[in-house]
């Protein structure tokens, strides 16, 4: 959407001029108005930068401007909290639509989680605005209740979503710390200010690192105009000077010696929030909202879901050729036949969970051997796994030639996949589901021979990953798998599969494959 699209839409024009009447007419406080102005006209600008407004969004947005305008000229307290729970309405609409669009993608691309979590966000700010109005008992007092309110429509909503936005220009190893940093600030602020002081000093120390790493990129990040860059980098910077202050007020709250009140941060840092930061920054986005990067997978994806029907007949190997996905060359005769001709290896295998996931491991074991599915033994003791490989209907699959490896330990079974491949810009992936309860996940791999070695990843800059499909979802996981297959001696194979969760390892399994 264009900077005439979003500055002088009908939503901008109205929201502008009930801010104004509410301004003339209010019975509150003026700085009140703060959490006004960004009710009024800095969400419902940001939200046209990022979704495409429908006439169901603009009924909505308006529903959720007029409560808040009417809001300040009624003076019943029963109207008050009907028509704050209206806002509260549109909130909860906007924090669903950010849920939908992390479900359509899941993790992956941190400046759309960004935006995803800063929608999110405006929720707990609503519910916070909400108390103040309704007068609810939330512990502390009525201005601390409607400063926590402010706080998740700035600290949370508007930076988030800014902070997304940025990262369609700017992508680099520090953005992609910063971003989480970010992220859970708003939180974590709010738990220490609640329960523990010293979390909000900690927190707030955080938040510095992360606002002053980021207004240094914003003068490394090229914009499409010289009054947006302008913009952007004072608004983050406005930031930058508010947060030494809010980190002061965090030590005088953690440790009783009050250096800042409460009435200079009203003041001071509402301010350069309201007007430097919050406007600055939504005319400066509204400019040349930057388009999103994230492009949608269109590859095919399985469509069995629970307990899985196999045919009778049996099929050889987990793939027709191997060399569709890989050169092999220089691959051993093996691994070549372990691939093309399964059925005719033996499989010996040591699982290792990781000492910090055990306990997950064994919740988890609970559900798996009802599911039959994942279903992975405690012990790294040595096990053999007997299986073997069916046809599956390619009607049912909707894929190309689906075959499923169903392996078991003992009588239990413990994996049920079904193989299938795709092509994607001249590279073919293995393409294999696990169906779930409801659901299925999906794992695309790139294959890739490096010294004679096999490896399988789903770690890439491609279709590469671990999915989780379900009804009109896909979804990312943070998981990522590592397979490394090598001949040890003629007719042996090793192989290591290793498994991650937001990069942390939590499983290894060491195969060895014997012909039999």
């Amino acid at each position: 959407m264009n900077s005439r699209n979003s500055l002088f839409s009908s939503i901008t024009i109205i929201g502008l001029i009930l801010f104004i009447a509410s301004s003339l007419f209010t019975k509150q406080q003026p700085f009140f108005l703060m959490l006004t102005v960004a009710q009024l006209i800095f969400v419902p600008v940001i939200l046209q930068l990022i979704i495409k407004i429908k006439r169901l969004h603009r009924f909505i947005i308006f529903t959720g401007m007029f409560s808040v305008f009417i809001l300040h000229i009624i003076s019943s307290s029963t109207w008050s909290i009907i028509l704050a729970l209206v806002y509260v309405a549109f909130t909860l609409f906007v924090a669903v639509l950010g849920a939908k669009r992390f479900l359509r993608r899941g993790f992956v691309n941190w400046a759309e989680i960004s935006i995803d979590i800063g929608m999110m966000y405006l929720f707990v700010g609503g519910l916070w605005f909400f108390s103040y109005i309704a007068g609810v008992n939330t512990g502390f007092s009525p201005l601390i209740t409607w400063l926590t309110g402010i706080h998740f429509h700035y600290s949370a909503f508007l930076l988030c979503i800014s902070l997304g936005l940025f990262g369609r220009l700017h992508d680099s190893k520090l953005y992609r710390w910063i971003v989480p940093m970010i992220l859970s600030g708003p939180m974590l602020v709010a738990i220490g200010i609640t329960f523990w002081p010293i979390l909000e000093v900690i927190s707030v120390l955080m938040y510095i690192f992360a606002i002053y790493s980021l207004v240094v990129l914003a003068f490394q990040t090229h914009f499409a105009t010289r009054i947006q860059a302008v913009c952007i980098r004072l608004s983050f910077s406005a930031l930058a000077v508010t947060i030494i202050f809010s980190f002061l007020y965090a030590l005088g709250n953690a440790f009783g010696e009050w250096i800042i009140r409460i009435d200079f941060m009203l003041a001071f840092h509402g301010f350069f929030n309201c007007i430097i930061f919050g406007l600055l920054g939504v005319v400066g986005w509204a400019m040349s909202p930057p388009k999103t990067k994230q492009l949608s997978w269109d590859f095919p994806i399985s469509q069995v879901r629970g307990k899985l029907i196999v045919t009778e007949d049996s099929h050889p190997g987990l793939v027709d050729d191997l060399s569709a996905f890989v050169g092999t060359k220089a691959l051993s005769k093996t691994i070549i036949e372990f691939y093309e001709h399964t059925d005719r290896y033996q499989l010996v295998a040591s699982i290792k969970w990781a000492t910090w996931f055990k306990p997950f491991a064994m919740c988890y074991k609970l559900i798996s051997k009802q599911m039959q599915q994942l279903n992975l033994p405690i012990s790294s003791k040595e096990t053999e796994m007997t299986g073997e490989i069916k046809r599956i209907d390619t009607r049912a699959d909707g894929r190309v030639k689906p075959r499923a490896w169903i392996r078991k330990v003992g009588e239990q079974t413990a994996f049920v996949a079904i193989y299938s491949q795709h092509n994607t810009a001249g590279r073919t992936y293995m393409n294999i589901a696990l169906p779930l309860p409801f659901s299925s996940m999906i794992g695309i791999l790139q294959l890739e021979e490096i010294e004679g070695r096999l490896i399988l990843t789903s770690e890439g800059s491609g279709d590469e990953g671990i999915y989780l499909a379900a009804g009109k979802f896909l979804f990312k996981l943070p998981l990522s798998e590592h397979f490394t297959i090598i001949e040890t001696h003629k007719g042996r194979l090793t192989a290591l599969h290793k498994m991650k969760i937001f990069g942390i390892p939590f499983l290894r399994i060491d195969y060895r494959i014997i012909e039999r």
